[in-house]
């Protein structure tokens, strides 16, 4: 009988279940101790646009429970927003990669660009008109081209 239910539990800790469900009762703690008499400030535009990234990363990388308290915390609206409005604000094109986080997109981006301005003996917070409009190759396996 212990046998079994320790296999049961294995199932469930190996398809993350178990995962899911820690998630769902952290957020559902949150809420609970959440004080209604306290008016939260609206979400910031700039909150609004960061939280997305991160959804997008915690998704990509199946933090699931991860996912549920950052959206009960922040308040951020269920639906997801637009890929392509979010490039936008970010004054990025879209990736032709839409499965990976742009997240990953914009450090690889800031991380190339140090170690060329490294390499060539500039320093990072120099930049060229050379550098505008140039195609990144980014990890993982994302090409994305940053408007000029």
């Amino acid at each position: 009988s212990s046998g079994i239910n320790a296999e049961y539990g294995e199932t469930l800790e190996n398809g993350g279940v178990l995962n899911d469900l820690r998630g769902r009762i952290r957020a559902e703690i949150f809420r609970a101790l959440e004080d209604p008499s306290l008016e939260r400030p609206k979400l910031p535009s700039e909150n609004l646009l960061i939280n997305e990234l991160i959804r997008e990363y915690l998704t990509f990388n199946n933090y699931h429970h991860t996912l549920s308290v950052l959206m009960q915390e922040s308040r951020q609206p269920h639906q997801p927003l637009d890929r392509d409005f979010l490039c936008s604000e970010l004054h990025m094109k879209t990736p032709s990669q839409p499965d990976v986080p742009l997240l990953y997109g914009m450090v690889s981006h800031f991380t190339d660009q140090h170690n060329r301005n490294t390499h060539h003996g500039g320093s990072a917070e120099e930049s060229t008109e050379e550098e505008e409009g140039e195609v990144k190759t980014l990890q993982p396996s994302i090409t994305i081209v940053h408007k000029a």
